[in-house]
């Protein structure tokens, strides 16, 4: 078992299952909703605690239903919330996802307060962590932990280009960065259709950081450079329903199999199946595959 950090974003997910997109100005009713835990940091850590490593979250919460009906699950699941700030200053972020169950494909329409980093006290931090995993949502705390302990692994989610993101990038051991954010950092578009372009600007954008970069493709997989060659990792086909959370699902298997010592290639097989598996159901942390699942899959394809 070993100790990972996730630090970063907790949000609360109520989901609304719809068999299409709907239209504006018209009524709609559903059967139910399904609700439980987000934001990046917390489905990876939720991932991660139920794979049996011994999960730490540092991040802010607001002192409020969804705040504590977000730490009841991290103490059901076995996170240690030690460093998970309550605050009155703010609400607890809520996410209302439109899920597409005929296309597999969401909306989120995030009701997101004031942003304010969390103030937690690291002086007395006694656990040294085998790995540090972060969504970008707390530079200031990242950055303390990283500087801490630099012989921890560091696992940035690059989700979006944002200035916390993109100050991080250069500081951290993996880069595992969506498309829109290489797009977006980039200025230019990524067609996996034209590889060389997709080549060229992994190298430039690779060479902006020390880390590894890592790019996320979405339904194509996701892409890197081993061995000076470059890698496209194609994704599974399944008949998905909800893609909620799925992006967050693959960043928290990066970071088990890569605790456990696995190739990178390896790595991001089993991270691309997690990732494809988790979009067979609704909800973000209950399309969390168990690992079982996402090994046997490799096994018998």
């Amino acid at each position: 078992m070993g100790k990972v950090f996730c630090v970063g974003h907790a949000a609360y997910d109520i989901t609304l299952p719809v068999p299409s997109f709907p239209l504006e100005d018209k009524k709609y009713r559903i059967l139910k909703s399904i609700e439980c835990g987000g934001g990046s940091a917390n489905v990876a850590a939720s991932l991660l605690a139920r794979w049996k490593e011994e999960v730490y979250f540092f991040g802010a919460i607001g002192k409020d239903e969804y705040g504590k009906r977000i730490k009841e699950e991290m103490r059901n699941e076995g996170i240690n919330f030690t460093y998970l700030e309550e605050t009155s200053d703010f609400k607890t972020t809520a996410s209302y996802i439109i899920a597409n169950t005929s296309k597999g494909t969401r909306t989120i329409i995030s009701n997101r307060d004031k942003k304010r980093n969390a103030i937690v006290d690291l002086s007395e931090l006694d656990v040294v962590p085998d790995v540090i995993y972060t969504d970008g949502e707390e530079p200031e705390i990242t950055r303390k932990l990283i500087l801490q302990f630099p012989n921890a692994i560091s696992i940035l989610d690059a989700g979006n280009k944002k200035d916390s993101t993109v100050s991080l990038a250069p500081c951290v051991d993996y880069i595992v960065a969506s498309k829109d954010y290489a797009e977006e950092v980039m200025g230019e578009k990524i067609d996996v259709l034209h590889p060389e372009k997709l080549y060229s600007l992994y190298d430039r954008l690779q060479a902006q950081y020390k880390g590894k970069l890592v790019i996320t493709l979405g339904k194509d997989g996701s892409f890197t450079k081993i061995d000076n060659r470059y890698c496209l990792f194609p994704s599974i086909k399944v008949e998905a329903v909800d893609s909620t959370a799925a992006g967050d699902i693959y960043h928290g298997a990066f970071t088990y199999f890569l605790m456990q010592g696995y190739s990178l290639k390896d790595v991001m097989n089993y991270a691309n199946i997690a990732g494809a598996l988790s979009t067979m159901k609704m909800g973000s942390k209950y399309s969390i595959p168990t690992k079982e699942e996402v090994i046997h899959y490799q096994d018998v394809s």
